[in-house]
């Protein structure tokens, strides 16, 4: 059901070499519903190859707020997830975070 409340954005950033879902994307995407008013992150989902990975970057993600930044975000990253993909998961939230506030 659709909330008027809330926006769906994305960020995209290009993939390592090396990267299982560099198979099947060039560039790594994380999406988000996002609370208009907040800019708190409800749902998150990105591009990576396995469904734990997808699954454990949402649940990080989930509660940030774009109001106030991608840093704290960013820094969750860096600490717990240990993959290949970090630094383009961090880009990625970045790009996603100029759209937001693009969009305000």
């Amino acid at each position: 059901m659709y909330n008027s409340k809330t926006i769906f954005i994305a960020g995209h950033a290009r993939l390592p070499q090396g990267m299982a879902a560099k198979s099947m994307f060039e560039t790594l995407s994380i999406t988000a519903e996002v609370d208009i008013k907040y800019g708190v992150i409800l749902k998150a989902s990105c591009t990576l190859a396995t469904e734990q990975g997808r699954n454990f970057i949402g649940e990080l993600l989930r509660g940030f707020s774009l109001n106030e930044g991608t840093a704290e975000a960013s820094e969750c990253i860096q600490n717990h997830y240990r993959g290949k993909a970090s630094k383009t998961l961090v880009a990625a939230l970045k790009d996603l975070e100029q759209h937001y506030l693009q969009q305000k």
